[in-house]
């Protein structure tokens, strides 16, 4: 048996379906079945590490983009796909995966283009509450459509409801339960002041960091603050807050980090009292803590999903939302002081978080995925 996923070049593409590999691992035990062969499709293994680790042998394939800019890169990249489609038809042909599983994106293009020409069955799954392009065109062929927000499904044709499924973004199994046993000693937090959380991604948000940065004088006089600032961005904060807090008292309460392995992760979810974060697939991880939280999406001129992401989330109450237009430090501090001052709000938001959680989404995408493979290998 052998299944192949594609997707990727952002985190939010690739850490699900790292999180679908590792509940196939386990979904094989209990079906007593042989491990299936795992594959990844895309232009970059992006984390190579977690690929080996979960026994995924990767497959290079050119993408091209398609901006909504203009760049010279159009001119090349339509070139550059229609490569990526033929060395993907003849790849694919020498694996024979019984699925393809896709999160859409460019990236996955050429791999659904090969699956569509050799009659390979396609599950996809798609992360946004408004589908991708690429996803749009895929869900007409796919076997089944796995949705996070259950709003994404009225942008299929009325034809393919019966193959739509209502899973949630899957979410690996190392950070999906939060960890309070030992958070303070391992992050060298302060024991009995409330904590806000603040999630960059990977690569940062400058304007979040700077509103953190511009409030923090203020903030610490009532919170300690852990701050996922992006690896390109400590240095220069860690220079700026040094000289911005030198003479404050609770100086000390300000904690840092380029990067949060899924430990520090997980401790930080667990003594959280409110999280402030974009709105890409963290969500789901901070649905899974039942955290309350402040979601800043990207603007719509920038990305249109972020937007109805976070709109979509809020409106379970389970958080609210500043735009990034209104977001300056003083409105920022009245919005985590609103949430946390309010036993209530937290209760409501913390129930409201468990409701739209799906913990379960990697197993149940792993158990279609495992169906459609044994009945193909047959």
């Amino acid at each position: 048996m052998k299944i192949l996923f594609t997707g990727g070049g952002t985190g939010g593409h690739f850490y699900p379906i790292i999180a679908v590999a590792e509940a196939l691992r386990e979904r094989v035990k209990a079906k007593k079945v042989l491990p299936p062969d795992l594959y990844f499709m895309a232009p970059s293994p992006y984390n190579p590490r977690a690929l080996f680790d979960n026994e995924i042998r990767f497959v290079r394939v050119p993408a091209g983009k398609m901006r909504r800019y203009f760049s010279l890169m159009n001119l090349i990249d339509p070139f550059k796909t229609a490569y990526g489609c033929l060395a993907a038809v003849a790849k694919l042909y020498s694996i024979y995966p019984d699925v393809v599983f896709a999160k859409g994106g460019y990236t996955s293009f050429p791999a659904l283009f090969a699956a569509r020409m050799l009659r390979i069955p396609v599950v996809i799954h798609e992360s946004d509450s408004h589908p991708g392009k690429v996803n749009s065109w895929a869900g007409k062929f796919a076997r089944k459509i796995a949705l996070s927000y259950p709003a994404a499904a009225r942008y299929f044709s009325p034809k393919l409801q019966d193959k739509i499924a209502d899973t949630g973004n899957p979410i690996r199994a190392e950070i999906v339960t939060p960890l309070s046993n030992g958070a303070h000693d391992y992050l060298g937090l302060e024991q009995g002041v409330p904590t806000v959380f603040i999630l960059g991604g990977s690569q940062g948000a400058a304007k979040i960091n700077d509103a953190v940065i511009e409030g923090l004088p203020e903030l610490l006089n009532r919170y300690q603050v852990i701050h996922q600032t992006g690896k390109a961005n400590l240095k220069e904060i860690e220079q700026t807050t040094s000289v911005m807090l030198k003479d404050h008292p609770y100086a000390y309460r300000y904690h840092p980090f380029d990067y949060l392995n899924d430990l520090a992760m997980r401790m930080s979810a667990g003594v959280a009292d409110v999280v402030v974060s974009r709105a890409g697939s963290t969500i789901f991880e901070i649905a899974a803590w039942a955290v309350p939280s402040i979601i800043i999406p990207l603007p719509r001129s920038i990305s249109h999903d972020q937007t109805e992401n976070a709109f979509a989330y809020a409106a379970t109450g389970a958080a609210s939302i500043i735009e990034e237009d209104n977001l300056h430090a003083h409105i920022l501090i009245e919005e985590i002081d609103r949430i946390h001052g309010s036993p209530a709000i937290q209760k409501a938001m913390r129930e409201s978080a468990k409701a739209f959680a799906r913990v379960d989404a990697a197993s149940k995408i792993a158990d279609a995925l495992l169906d459609i493979a044994l009945e193909h290998e047959k």
